[in-house]
Protein backbone atom coordinates (compact mmCIF):
# COMPACT_ATOMS: atom_id res chain seq x y z
CA UNK A 1 0.00 0.00 0.00
CA UNK A 2 3.21 2.61 0.48
CA UNK A 3 3.96 2.52 -2.95
CA UNK A 4 0.33 3.20 -3.94
CA UNK A 5 0.00 5.26 -1.36
CA UNK A 6 2.88 7.69 -2.95
CA UNK A 7 1.05 7.92 -6.37
CA UNK A 8 -1.88 9.88 -4.43
CA UNK A 9 0.74 12.02 -2.62
CA UNK A 10 1.35 13.54 -5.84
CA UNK A 11 -1.32 15.79 -5.99
CA UNK A 12 -1.05 16.46 -1.94
CA UNK A 13 2.64 17.64 -3.12
CA UNK A 14 1.69 19.96 -5.99
CA UNK A 15 -1.11 21.36 -3.73
CA UNK A 16 0.96 22.19 -0.93
CA UNK A 17 3.80 23.61 -3.37
CA UNK A 18 1.25 26.26 -4.82
CA UNK A 19 0.01 27.43 -1.10
CA UNK A 20 3.82 27.62 0.14
CA UNK A 21 4.29 29.80 -2.61
CA UNK A 22 1.31 31.66 -1.95
CA UNK A 23 2.10 32.23 1.09
CA UNK A 24 5.49 33.15 0.57
CA UNK A 25 4.61 36.06 -1.80
CA UNK A 26 1.89 37.16 0.67
CA UNK A 27 5.03 37.73 3.26
CA UNK A 28 7.10 39.34 0.82
CA UNK A 29 4.33 41.69 0.23
CA UNK A 30 3.82 40.95 -3.46
CA UNK A 31 0.24 39.54 -2.48
CA UNK A 32 -2.33 40.48 -0.12
CA UNK A 33 -3.50 38.06 2.54
CA UNK A 34 -6.85 36.48 2.24
CA UNK A 35 -8.51 33.31 3.15
CA UNK A 36 -7.06 30.31 0.28
CA UNK A 37 -10.44 28.81 -1.98
CA UNK A 38 -10.47 24.87 -1.29
CA UNK A 39 -8.26 22.90 -3.57
CA UNK A 40 -8.56 23.16 -6.79
CA UNK A 41 -6.43 20.51 -9.02
CA UNK A 42 -7.32 18.52 -12.09
CA UNK A 43 -6.40 16.75 -15.04
CA UNK A 44 -6.78 19.22 -18.30
CA UNK A 45 -8.18 18.34 -20.80
CA UNK A 46 -5.62 18.94 -23.35
CA UNK A 47 -2.30 16.68 -22.24
CA UNK A 48 -0.31 19.42 -23.77
CA UNK A 49 -1.46 22.08 -20.85
CA UNK A 50 0.46 19.65 -18.49
CA UNK A 51 -0.34 16.79 -16.30
CA UNK A 52 -1.80 18.77 -13.26
CA UNK A 53 -3.47 22.29 -13.94
CA UNK A 54 -5.05 24.72 -11.33
CA UNK A 55 -7.46 27.61 -11.25
CA UNK A 56 -6.37 29.27 -7.75
CA UNK A 57 -5.32 32.37 -9.70
CA UNK A 58 -8.80 32.99 -10.79
CA UNK A 59 -10.37 32.34 -7.74
CA UNK A 60 -8.34 34.49 -5.62
CA UNK A 61 -8.60 37.53 -8.12
CA UNK A 62 -11.61 38.81 -6.81
CA UNK A 63 -10.88 38.68 -3.11
CA UNK A 64 -7.02 39.54 -3.91
CA UNK A 65 -8.51 42.44 -6.53
CA UNK A 66 -5.43 41.89 -8.65
CA UNK A 67 -5.53 40.23 -12.19
CA UNK A 68 -5.57 36.47 -11.90
CA UNK A 69 -2.38 36.08 -15.03
CA UNK A 70 -0.25 38.59 -12.41
CA UNK A 71 -1.14 36.54 -9.89
CA UNK A 72 -0.14 32.92 -11.68
CA UNK A 73 3.38 34.53 -12.29
CA UNK A 74 4.09 35.98 -9.16
CA UNK A 75 2.87 32.41 -7.65
CA UNK A 76 4.95 30.62 -10.48
CA UNK A 77 8.57 32.86 -9.80
CA UNK A 78 7.56 31.44 -5.54
CA UNK A 79 7.29 27.80 -6.58
CA UNK A 80 9.98 25.64 -5.43
CA UNK A 81 10.26 22.44 -7.43
CA UNK A 82 10.77 19.20 -5.79
CA UNK A 83 10.57 15.77 -7.47
CA UNK A 84 8.40 14.54 -9.15
CA UNK A 85 7.51 18.17 -10.18
CA UNK A 86 9.48 18.60 -13.13
CA UNK A 87 8.00 22.00 -14.61
CA UNK A 88 5.25 24.69 -14.26
CA UNK A 89 3.98 27.49 -16.59
CA UNK A 90 1.27 30.31 -16.90
CA UNK A 91 -1.22 29.85 -19.28
CA UNK A 92 -4.01 32.29 -19.83
CA UNK A 93 -6.37 33.40 -18.11
CA UNK A 94 -4.48 32.72 -15.30
CA UNK A 95 -4.38 28.97 -14.84
CA UNK A 96 -0.97 26.90 -13.23
CA UNK A 97 -0.32 24.08 -15.06
CA UNK A 98 2.28 21.37 -13.80
CA UNK A 99 4.55 19.29 -15.61
CA UNK A 100 5.82 15.42 -13.96
CA UNK A 101 8.87 13.96 -14.50
CA UNK A 102 8.98 11.43 -17.25
CA UNK A 103 11.32 9.42 -15.46
CA UNK A 104 9.19 9.56 -12.53
CA UNK A 105 6.34 8.70 -14.38
CA UNK A 106 7.68 5.27 -16.58
CA UNK A 107 9.16 4.16 -12.97
CA UNK A 108 5.57 3.98 -11.73
CA UNK A 109 4.60 1.06 -14.31
CA UNK A 110 7.15 -1.25 -11.89
CA UNK A 111 5.38 0.33 -8.90
CA UNK A 112 1.82 -1.11 -10.21
CA UNK A 113 3.21 -4.39 -11.01
CA UNK A 114 5.05 -5.05 -7.32
CA UNK A 115 1.46 -4.04 -6.42
CA UNK A 116 -0.56 -6.67 -8.64
CA UNK A 117 -4.38 -6.59 -8.73
CA UNK A 118 -4.82 -4.62 -5.67
CA UNK A 119 -4.08 -1.80 -7.39
CA UNK A 120 -6.05 1.15 -7.34
CA UNK A 121 -6.92 0.21 -3.28
CA UNK A 122 -6.73 3.43 -1.34
CA UNK A 123 -6.41 4.25 2.55
CA UNK A 124 -9.27 6.61 2.34
CA UNK A 125 -11.77 5.27 4.70
CA UNK A 126 -9.45 3.81 7.42
CA UNK A 127 -11.63 0.68 7.78
CA UNK A 128 -14.71 2.92 8.92
CA UNK A 129 -17.62 0.85 8.96
CA UNK A 130 -20.59 1.98 6.58
CA UNK A 131 -23.78 1.13 4.68
CA UNK A 132 -25.37 1.10 1.42
CA UNK A 133 -28.95 0.25 1.30
CA UNK A 134 -29.80 -0.22 -2.01
CA UNK A 135 -32.67 -2.19 -4.08
CA UNK A 136 -35.29 -2.91 -0.91
CA UNK A 137 -38.36 -3.63 -3.41
CA UNK A 138 -41.33 -4.13 -1.44
CA UNK A 139 -41.33 -8.01 -1.74
CA UNK A 140 -44.37 -8.40 -3.65
CA UNK A 141 -43.30 -8.80 -7.18
CA UNK A 142 -40.29 -9.77 -9.02
CA UNK A 143 -37.68 -7.20 -9.98
CA UNK A 144 -38.28 -5.02 -12.83
CA UNK A 145 -35.92 -2.58 -15.31
CA UNK A 146 -37.17 0.19 -13.02
CA UNK A 147 -35.05 -1.44 -9.73
CA UNK A 148 -31.86 -2.50 -11.95
CA UNK A 149 -30.12 0.98 -12.32
CA UNK A 150 -30.18 1.40 -8.17
CA UNK A 151 -29.03 -2.10 -8.09
CA UNK A 152 -25.47 -1.64 -10.41
CA UNK A 153 -25.12 1.80 -8.60
CA UNK A 154 -25.17 0.57 -5.58
CA UNK A 155 -22.88 -2.63 -5.72
CA UNK A 156 -20.57 -0.51 -7.74
CA UNK A 157 -20.34 1.90 -5.51
CA UNK A 158 -19.99 -0.88 -2.10
CA UNK A 159 -16.94 -2.15 -4.11
CA UNK A 160 -15.19 1.25 -4.77
CA UNK A 161 -15.52 1.82 -1.02
CA UNK A 162 -13.99 -1.42 0.01
CA UNK A 163 -11.54 -0.58 -2.39
CA UNK A 164 -10.67 2.83 -0.67
CA UNK A 165 -10.60 1.10 2.79
CA UNK A 166 -14.07 1.19 3.85
CA UNK A 167 -15.92 -2.05 5.54
CA UNK A 168 -19.30 -1.72 3.45
CA UNK A 169 -22.36 -3.64 4.43
CA UNK A 170 -24.65 -3.88 1.57
CA UNK A 171 -28.32 -4.26 3.24
CA UNK A 172 -31.70 -4.58 1.45
CA UNK A 173 -34.70 -3.29 3.59
CA UNK A 174 -37.55 -6.30 3.23
CA UNK A 175 -40.83 -4.11 3.71
CA UNK A 176 -42.70 -7.16 5.19
CA UNK A 177 -45.14 -5.51 7.27
CA UNK A 178 -47.66 -3.01 7.00
CA UNK A 179 -50.37 -2.95 4.05
CA UNK A 180 -48.82 -4.11 0.69
CA UNK A 181 -48.00 -7.27 2.11
CA UNK A 182 -50.95 -7.74 3.65
CA UNK A 183 -52.80 -6.88 -0.02
CA UNK A 184 -50.15 -9.48 -1.34
CA UNK A 185 -51.04 -12.23 0.85
CA UNK A 186 -55.04 -11.50 -0.26
CA UNK A 187 -54.10 -11.60 -4.24
CA UNK A 188 -52.44 -14.65 -3.50
CA UNK A 189 -55.66 -16.03 -1.46
CA UNK A 190 -57.88 -15.43 -3.93
CA UNK A 191 -56.19 -16.66 -6.60
CA UNK A 192 -55.44 -20.17 -4.61
CA UNK A 193 -59.23 -20.20 -4.05
CA UNK A 194 -59.70 -20.10 -7.96
CA UNK A 195 -57.16 -23.39 -8.19
CA UNK A 196 -59.69 -24.71 -5.86
CA UNK A 197 -62.40 -23.91 -7.90
CA UNK A 198 -64.32 -21.49 -6.02
CA UNK A 199 -65.59 -18.33 -7.65
CA UNK A 200 -64.14 -15.34 -6.31
CA UNK A 201 -64.53 -11.39 -6.93
CA UNK A 202 -60.83 -10.50 -6.97
CA UNK A 203 -60.37 -6.88 -6.06
CA UNK A 204 -58.87 -4.07 -8.25
CA UNK A 205 -56.13 -3.34 -5.90
CA UNK A 206 -55.13 -6.46 -5.46
CA UNK A 207 -51.64 -7.59 -7.47
CA UNK A 208 -51.86 -8.89 -10.66
CA UNK A 209 -49.44 -11.02 -13.07
CA UNK A 210 -47.98 -14.18 -13.98
CA UNK A 211 -46.28 -14.54 -10.13
CA UNK A 212 -49.55 -14.46 -8.17
CA UNK A 213 -50.59 -17.17 -10.25
CA UNK A 214 -47.33 -19.42 -9.89
CA UNK A 215 -47.30 -18.76 -5.66
CA UNK A 216 -50.72 -19.84 -5.90
CA UNK A 217 -50.66 -22.51 -7.81
CA UNK A 218 -47.34 -23.46 -5.48
CA UNK A 219 -49.53 -23.54 -2.69
CA UNK A 220 -52.25 -25.82 -4.00
CA UNK A 221 -49.56 -28.30 -4.94
CA UNK A 222 -47.95 -27.92 -1.84
CA UNK A 223 -49.98 -28.15 0.98
CA UNK A 224 -53.29 -26.76 -0.18
CA UNK A 225 -55.61 -29.16 1.38
CA UNK A 226 -54.02 -27.27 5.04
CA UNK A 227 -54.61 -24.29 3.81
CA UNK A 228 -58.53 -24.88 2.59
CA UNK A 229 -58.94 -26.41 6.08
CA UNK A 230 -57.32 -23.28 8.27
CA UNK A 231 -59.64 -20.16 8.95
CA UNK A 232 -59.22 -16.71 6.48
CA UNK A 233 -57.14 -15.04 8.93
CA UNK A 234 -54.72 -18.17 9.84
CA UNK A 235 -54.37 -18.81 5.74
CA UNK A 236 -53.39 -15.71 5.10
CA UNK A 237 -50.50 -15.94 7.72
CA UNK A 238 -49.36 -18.94 5.96
CA UNK A 239 -49.54 -17.44 2.71
CA UNK A 240 -48.21 -13.98 3.89
CA UNK A 241 -44.82 -16.21 5.12
CA UNK A 242 -44.94 -18.62 2.11
CA UNK A 243 -45.33 -16.10 -0.57
CA UNK A 244 -42.50 -13.55 0.70
CA UNK A 245 -40.29 -16.51 0.92
CA UNK A 246 -40.73 -17.46 -2.48
CA UNK A 247 -40.63 -13.67 -3.31
CA UNK A 248 -37.46 -13.08 -1.30
CA UNK A 249 -35.81 -16.42 -3.03
CA UNK A 250 -36.95 -15.07 -6.45
CA UNK A 251 -35.54 -11.25 -5.73
CA UNK A 252 -32.02 -12.81 -4.31
CA UNK A 253 -31.67 -15.39 -7.92
CA UNK A 254 -32.37 -12.43 -9.88
CA UNK A 255 -29.82 -10.04 -7.89
CA UNK A 256 -27.30 -13.06 -7.87
CA UNK A 257 -27.58 -12.92 -12.27
CA UNK A 258 -26.75 -8.96 -11.85
CA UNK A 259 -23.34 -10.23 -9.67
CA UNK A 260 -25.03 -7.72 -6.73
CA UNK A 261 -24.83 -9.62 -3.13
CA UNK A 262 -26.48 -8.49 0.14
CA UNK A 263 -24.46 -8.37 3.54
CA UNK A 264 -27.63 -8.33 5.35
CA UNK A 265 -31.54 -9.00 4.74
CA UNK A 266 -33.31 -6.43 7.28
CA UNK A 267 -36.86 -7.47 8.57
CA UNK A 268 -38.76 -4.44 9.01
CA UNK A 269 -40.71 -6.47 11.39
CA UNK A 270 -38.00 -7.05 13.48
CA UNK A 271 -38.26 -2.99 14.46
CA UNK A 272 -41.43 -3.70 15.98
CA UNK A 273 -41.05 -6.79 17.50
CA UNK A 274 -37.58 -5.90 19.55
CA UNK A 275 -38.73 -3.08 20.78
CA UNK A 276 -36.82 -0.47 18.86
CA UNK A 277 -40.01 1.18 17.37
CA UNK A 278 -41.00 1.32 20.91
CA UNK A 279 -37.58 3.24 21.99
CA UNK A 280 -37.81 5.89 19.35
CA UNK A 281 -41.61 6.92 20.22
CA UNK A 282 -40.53 7.46 23.57
CA UNK A 283 -37.59 9.34 22.56
CA UNK A 284 -39.66 11.80 20.68
CA UNK A 285 -42.19 11.92 23.35
CA UNK A 286 -39.75 13.36 25.89
CA UNK A 287 -38.94 16.00 23.54
CA UNK A 288 -42.45 17.26 23.07
CA UNK A 289 -42.08 15.91 19.35
CA UNK A 290 -45.56 13.68 19.40
CA UNK A 291 -48.67 14.88 19.46
CA UNK A 292 -52.13 13.00 19.00
CA UNK A 293 -54.76 14.56 16.61
CA UNK A 294 -57.85 13.29 15.12
CA UNK A 295 -57.03 9.79 16.56
CA UNK A 296 -54.05 10.08 14.62
CA UNK A 297 -50.76 10.29 15.96
CA UNK A 298 -47.94 13.21 14.19
CA UNK A 299 -44.38 13.86 14.40
CA UNK A 300 -44.40 17.39 14.81
CA UNK A 301 -41.80 18.44 11.77
CA UNK A 302 -42.58 21.95 11.59
CA UNK A 303 -41.41 22.51 15.08
CA UNK A 304 -37.82 21.49 13.67
CA UNK A 305 -38.54 23.65 10.26
CA UNK A 306 -40.65 21.93 7.98
CA UNK A 307 -43.41 22.59 6.36
CA UNK A 308 -46.14 20.83 8.15
CA UNK A 309 -46.26 17.82 10.73
CA UNK A 310 -45.93 14.20 9.21
CA UNK A 311 -48.40 10.95 10.81
CA UNK A 312 -46.34 8.15 12.01
CA UNK A 313 -49.23 6.57 13.92
CA UNK A 314 -53.01 6.15 11.60
CA UNK A 315 -55.96 6.31 13.72
CA UNK A 316 -56.19 2.45 13.66
CA UNK A 317 -53.03 2.59 15.67
CA UNK A 318 -51.10 1.13 12.63
CA UNK A 319 -47.37 2.27 12.28
CA UNK A 320 -46.81 4.58 8.80
CA UNK A 321 -43.58 3.93 6.65
CA UNK A 322 -42.38 6.78 7.82
CA UNK A 323 -42.37 5.59 11.47
CA UNK A 324 -40.99 2.42 10.31
CA UNK A 325 -38.12 4.77 8.45
CA UNK A 326 -37.60 6.22 11.53
CA UNK A 327 -36.84 3.18 13.67
CA UNK A 328 -35.07 1.81 11.06
CA UNK A 329 -32.45 4.59 10.63
CA UNK A 330 -32.19 4.36 14.72
CA UNK A 331 -30.94 0.97 14.26
CA UNK A 332 -28.59 1.92 11.51
CA UNK A 333 -26.91 4.96 13.24
CA UNK A 334 -27.64 4.16 17.31
CA UNK A 335 -27.66 0.60 17.66
CA UNK A 336 -25.59 -0.58 14.43
CA UNK A 337 -23.19 2.93 14.93
CA UNK A 338 -22.52 2.78 10.99
CA UNK A 339 -20.43 6.21 10.09
CA UNK A 340 -22.29 7.11 7.51
CA UNK A 341 -24.94 5.63 5.97
CA UNK A 342 -26.04 5.89 1.91
CA UNK A 343 -29.36 5.46 0.99
CA UNK A 344 -30.22 4.75 -2.90
CA UNK A 345 -33.44 5.32 -4.00
CA UNK A 346 -35.89 5.99 -6.51
CA UNK A 347 -36.72 9.58 -8.07
CA UNK A 348 -40.16 8.69 -6.36
CA UNK A 349 -39.03 8.40 -3.12
CA UNK A 350 -37.16 12.13 -3.41
CA UNK A 351 -39.60 14.19 -1.18
CA UNK A 352 -39.29 11.86 1.83
CA UNK A 353 -35.20 12.71 2.37
CA UNK A 354 -35.58 16.34 4.10
CA UNK A 355 -38.27 14.80 6.53
CA UNK A 356 -35.99 11.62 7.20
CA UNK A 357 -32.89 14.27 7.48
CA UNK A 358 -35.11 15.91 10.20
CA UNK A 359 -36.31 13.21 12.44
CA UNK A 360 -32.88 11.47 12.39
CA UNK A 361 -31.26 15.08 13.65
CA UNK A 362 -34.24 14.93 16.36
CA UNK A 363 -32.77 12.12 17.39
CA UNK A 364 -29.35 13.28 18.13
CA UNK A 365 -28.02 12.05 15.57
CA UNK A 366 -26.03 14.31 12.59
CA UNK A 367 -28.02 14.50 9.52
CA UNK A 368 -25.17 14.94 7.79
CA UNK A 369 -23.97 10.98 8.39
CA UNK A 370 -26.98 10.34 6.46
CA UNK A 371 -26.62 10.36 2.43
CA UNK A 372 -28.70 10.01 -0.29
CA UNK A 373 -28.63 8.88 -4.31
CA UNK A 374 -31.19 9.38 -6.21
CA UNK A 375 -31.28 7.33 -9.10
CA UNK A 376 -33.67 9.12 -12.14
CA UNK A 377 -35.60 7.04 -14.98
CA UNK A 378 -34.37 4.79 -17.47
CA UNK A 379 -35.97 4.99 -21.01
CA UNK A 380 -35.04 2.30 -23.06
CA UNK A 381 -34.54 2.37 -26.75
CA UNK A 382 -33.42 0.41 -29.96
CA UNK A 383 -31.25 2.71 -32.15
CA UNK A 384 -33.59 5.73 -32.39
CA UNK A 385 -37.18 4.15 -30.97
CA UNK A 386 -38.69 3.93 -27.85
CA UNK A 387 -39.30 0.90 -26.03
CA UNK A 388 -42.35 0.07 -24.07
CA UNK A 389 -40.88 -0.87 -20.62
CA UNK A 390 -44.27 -3.10 -20.08
CA UNK A 391 -45.11 -6.17 -22.29
CA UNK A 392 -48.96 -6.44 -23.68
CA UNK A 393 -50.33 -7.82 -20.33
CA UNK A 394 -49.21 -4.55 -19.03
CA UNK A 395 -46.86 -6.72 -16.89
CA UNK A 396 -43.41 -4.60 -16.68
CA UNK A 397 -40.33 -6.59 -18.15
CA UNK A 398 -38.59 -8.24 -15.70
CA UNK A 399 -34.96 -7.68 -14.95
CA UNK A 400 -34.43 -11.90 -15.62
CA UNK A 401 -35.62 -10.56 -19.42
CA UNK A 402 -33.75 -7.83 -19.72
CA UNK A 403 -30.64 -9.88 -18.74
CA UNK A 404 -31.09 -12.60 -20.61
CA UNK A 405 -32.16 -9.72 -23.83
CA UNK A 406 -29.01 -7.49 -23.17
CA UNK A 407 -26.19 -9.66 -21.25
CA UNK A 408 -25.31 -8.89 -17.89
CA UNK A 409 -22.05 -6.68 -18.56
CA UNK A 410 -23.82 -4.44 -21.12
CA UNK A 411 -26.91 -4.21 -18.45
CA UNK A 412 -24.13 -3.36 -15.59
CA UNK A 413 -22.04 -0.67 -18.00
CA UNK A 414 -24.83 0.83 -19.28
CA UNK A 415 -26.85 1.68 -16.47
CA UNK A 416 -23.74 2.97 -14.90
CA UNK A 417 -22.81 5.08 -17.86
CA UNK A 418 -24.24 8.08 -16.44
CA UNK A 419 -24.57 10.19 -13.34
CA UNK A 420 -27.69 8.68 -11.22
CA UNK A 421 -29.38 11.62 -11.15
CA UNK A 422 -29.41 12.17 -14.77
CA UNK A 423 -32.20 10.56 -17.07
CA UNK A 424 -30.21 7.55 -19.00
CA UNK A 425 -31.44 6.51 -22.31
CA UNK A 426 -30.56 2.62 -22.67
CA UNK A 427 -30.41 1.79 -26.09
CA UNK A 428 -30.29 -1.72 -26.32
CA UNK A 429 -29.32 -2.15 -29.77
CA UNK A 430 -25.93 -0.56 -29.15
CA UNK A 431 -25.64 -3.04 -26.01
CA UNK A 432 -25.81 -5.82 -27.98
CA UNK A 433 -23.09 -4.91 -31.14
CA UNK A 434 -19.84 -6.48 -31.47
CA UNK A 435 -17.94 -3.51 -32.09
CA UNK A 436 -15.97 -0.91 -31.44
CA UNK A 437 -19.70 1.30 -30.88
CA UNK A 438 -20.21 -0.89 -27.77
CA UNK A 439 -18.30 0.56 -25.20
CA UNK A 440 -18.64 -2.14 -23.11
CA UNK A 441 -17.09 -5.01 -26.35
CA UNK A 442 -14.20 -2.05 -26.68
CA UNK A 443 -13.45 -2.01 -23.26
CA UNK A 444 -13.66 -5.84 -22.48
CA UNK A 445 -11.28 -6.15 -25.85
CA UNK A 446 -8.69 -3.78 -24.64
CA UNK A 447 -8.40 -6.93 -22.02
CA UNK A 448 -8.52 -9.59 -24.24
CA UNK A 449 -6.13 -7.82 -26.61
CA UNK A 450 -3.45 -7.45 -24.32
CA UNK A 451 -4.16 -11.13 -22.72
CA UNK A 452 -3.48 -11.90 -26.17
CA UNK A 453 -0.13 -10.31 -26.17
CA UNK A 454 0.83 -11.48 -23.47
CA UNK A 455 0.22 -15.32 -24.60
CA UNK A 456 1.86 -14.66 -27.83
CA UNK A 457 4.93 -13.60 -25.55
CA UNK A 458 4.74 -16.67 -23.44
CA UNK A 459 4.78 -19.01 -26.92
CA UNK A 460 7.83 -16.83 -28.08
CA UNK A 461 9.61 -17.50 -24.79
CA UNK A 462 10.03 -13.55 -24.48
CA UNK A 463 10.69 -13.06 -20.39
CA UNK A 464 10.08 -9.54 -19.57
CA UNK A 465 10.83 -9.40 -15.56
CA UNK A 466 14.10 -7.55 -16.40
CA UNK A 467 12.42 -4.76 -19.38
CA UNK A 468 13.40 -1.13 -18.80
CA UNK A 469 10.38 0.72 -18.34
CA UNK A 470 12.47 4.17 -18.87
CA UNK A 471 13.09 3.01 -22.60
CA UNK A 472 9.29 3.96 -23.36
CA UNK A 473 9.34 7.39 -24.68
CA UNK A 474 6.95 7.52 -27.08
CA UNK A 475 3.94 10.19 -26.62
CA UNK A 476 1.69 7.12 -26.86
CA UNK A 477 3.19 5.28 -23.64
CA UNK A 478 3.50 8.51 -21.66
CA UNK A 479 -0.30 9.37 -22.21
CA UNK A 480 -1.34 5.64 -21.22
CA UNK A 481 1.01 5.49 -18.13
CA UNK A 482 -0.27 8.91 -16.88
CA UNK A 483 -4.15 7.56 -17.45
CA UNK A 484 -3.11 3.97 -15.36
CA UNK A 485 -1.68 5.95 -12.96
CA UNK A 486 -5.71 8.05 -12.89
CA UNK A 487 -6.97 4.97 -10.89
CA UNK A 488 -6.20 5.15 -7.45
CA UNK A 489 -7.82 9.16 -7.97
CA UNK A 490 -11.06 8.17 -9.33
CA UNK A 491 -11.22 5.36 -6.66
CA UNK A 492 -11.20 8.33 -4.58
CA UNK A 493 -13.12 10.87 -6.34
CA UNK A 494 -15.38 8.07 -6.37
CA UNK A 495 -15.29 7.79 -2.58
CA UNK A 496 -16.01 11.28 -1.34
CA UNK A 497 -18.53 12.41 -4.02
CA UNK A 498 -20.49 9.05 -4.35
CA UNK A 499 -20.43 9.23 -8.02
CA UNK A 500 -19.61 5.33 -9.53
CA UNK A 501 -20.54 6.78 -12.93
CA UNK A 502 -16.93 7.71 -12.92
CA UNK A 503 -15.27 4.59 -12.89
CA UNK A 504 -17.39 4.19 -16.66
CA UNK A 505 -15.63 7.20 -18.04
CA UNK A 506 -12.58 6.55 -16.16
CA UNK A 507 -12.44 2.64 -18.21
CA UNK A 508 -13.60 4.03 -21.39
CA UNK A 509 -10.62 6.78 -21.56
CA UNK A 510 -8.06 4.07 -20.44
CA UNK A 511 -9.13 1.72 -23.28
CA UNK A 512 -9.36 4.51 -25.40
CA UNK A 513 -5.63 5.61 -24.70
CA UNK A 514 -4.76 1.66 -25.01
CA UNK A 515 -6.10 1.29 -28.14
CA UNK A 516 -4.21 3.95 -29.75
CA UNK A 517 -1.07 3.23 -28.13
CA UNK A 518 -1.48 -0.38 -29.64
CA UNK A 519 -2.07 1.30 -32.97
CA UNK A 520 1.27 3.12 -32.64
CA UNK A 521 3.55 1.26 -30.89
CA UNK A 522 4.52 -2.25 -31.83
CA UNK A 523 4.57 -4.44 -28.73
CA UNK A 524 6.25 -7.54 -30.20
CA UNK A 525 9.42 -7.62 -32.24
CA UNK A 526 11.53 -11.01 -32.82
CA UNK A 527 14.14 -8.85 -33.72
CA UNK A 528 17.16 -9.21 -31.13
CA UNK A 529 18.24 -5.07 -31.62
CA UNK A 530 14.62 -4.66 -30.23
CA UNK A 531 13.78 -7.23 -27.66
CA UNK A 532 14.52 -4.22 -25.12
CA UNK A 533 12.11 -2.21 -26.27
CA UNK A 534 9.76 -5.10 -26.80
CA UNK A 535 10.20 -5.97 -22.99
CA UNK A 536 9.62 -2.68 -21.47
CA UNK A 537 6.20 -2.80 -23.45
CA UNK A 538 5.05 -5.51 -22.34
CA UNK A 539 5.68 -4.43 -18.84
CA UNK A 540 3.64 -1.39 -20.01
CA UNK A 541 0.79 -4.01 -21.39
CA UNK A 542 0.71 -5.42 -17.81
CA UNK A 543 0.80 -2.75 -16.08
CA UNK A 544 -2.49 -2.16 -18.61
CA UNK A 545 -4.45 -5.15 -18.08
CA UNK A 546 -4.15 -4.99 -14.10
CA UNK A 547 -5.41 -1.58 -14.07
CA UNK A 548 -8.96 -2.32 -17.15
CA UNK A 549 -9.46 -5.72 -14.99
CA UNK A 550 -9.49 -3.65 -12.06
CA UNK A 551 -12.03 -0.88 -13.85
CA UNK A 552 -14.36 -4.29 -14.72
CA UNK A 553 -14.01 -5.90 -11.49
CA UNK A 554 -15.09 -2.66 -9.65
CA UNK A 555 -18.08 -2.40 -12.06
CA UNK A 556 -18.83 -6.17 -11.50
CA UNK A 557 -18.20 -6.93 -14.87
CA UNK A 558 -16.57 -9.52 -16.27
CA UNK A 559 -12.49 -9.83 -17.82
CA UNK A 560 -12.28 -12.30 -20.88
CA UNK A 561 -9.28 -13.39 -22.23
CA UNK A 562 -10.10 -13.67 -25.63
CA UNK A 563 -13.33 -12.24 -27.82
Amino acid sequence: MTNLYSLMAVQDQIWDTIKSAIHKAQTADELPVCELPNRSLEHPQNPNHGDYSSNIALRLAKPMRINPMQIAELVKARIDLKSPIASVSVAKPGFLNFNLESAWVKNQVEKILEIGEEYGNIELGNSAKIQIEFVSVNPTGPLHIGHTRGAVVGSTLSNVLNAANYKVQNEYYVNDAGSQVDNFAKSIYAQFKKTQGIDVNIPEDSYKGDYINEIALKISNSYGLNIHKMSEKEALLNIKEYGLKLMLSSIKQDLDSLRVSMNEWFSEKSLFQDGTYKEIKEKLDKNNLLERKDGALWFKSSQLGEEKDNVIEKSNGMPTYFASDIAYHYNKFALRDFKFVVNIWGADHQGHIPRLKTVVQSLQIDPDRLKFIVTQMVKLKRGSSIVKMSKRSGELITLAEFIKEVGVDACRFFFLSRSADSQLDFDIELAQKQSSENPVYYIQYGHARICSILKNAKENNIRFNDGDVNLLDDPNELNLIKKILALPETVQSISVRLEPHHLAHYALELASAFHLYYQNCKVISTEDEELHITKARLKLCEATRITINRCLNLMGMSAPEKM
